[in-house]
């Protein structure tokens, strides 16, 4: 089964930037997808950003150009570099996974692998 482990979280100043990464580890399917899900207390679970490989990717309407996902090209590791954050960013960021399926997703029902998470605050 596949382990998903988040970093790169941490605390940073409005209009500042961070990169997630999200390393994989397990049995390895050729069809996937992974996503990027943030909460903040009291309110659900919502899609940041999903890749999967077939190449496709699609993000969040609150994304707006500022985020963006990739992975290495081992396919291990994906990342979410955040540019021009907002105090309205802050949220435990979680990455996930559906091995063997492909989409493009916003959906955490879609998903049945998920790492611990990594908290992201942003002060203004």
């Amino acid at each position: 089964q596949r382990q998903l482990v988040e970093s790169g979280g941490g605390s940073v100043q409005a209009g500042g930037s961070l990169r997630l990464s999200c390393t994989a580890s397990g049995t390895t399917k050729i069809d996937y997808t992974m996503a990027w899900f943030r909460q903040s207390p009291g309110k659900e679970r919502e899609g940041v950003a999903v890749l999967n490989s077939l190449g496709a990717i699609r993000y969040g309407d609150f994304v707006q150009g500022r985020f963006t996902i990739s992975q290495d090209n081992a396919k291990v590791t994906l990342y979410l570099q955040m540019d021009s954050l907002k105090p309205e960013d802050t949220a435990m960021y979680y990455c996930a996974a559906a091995p063997g399926r492909i989409f493009s997703l916003l959906t955490p029902g879609a998903y049945n692998t998920w790492g611990q998470g990594t908290q992201v605050t942003v002060s203004s």
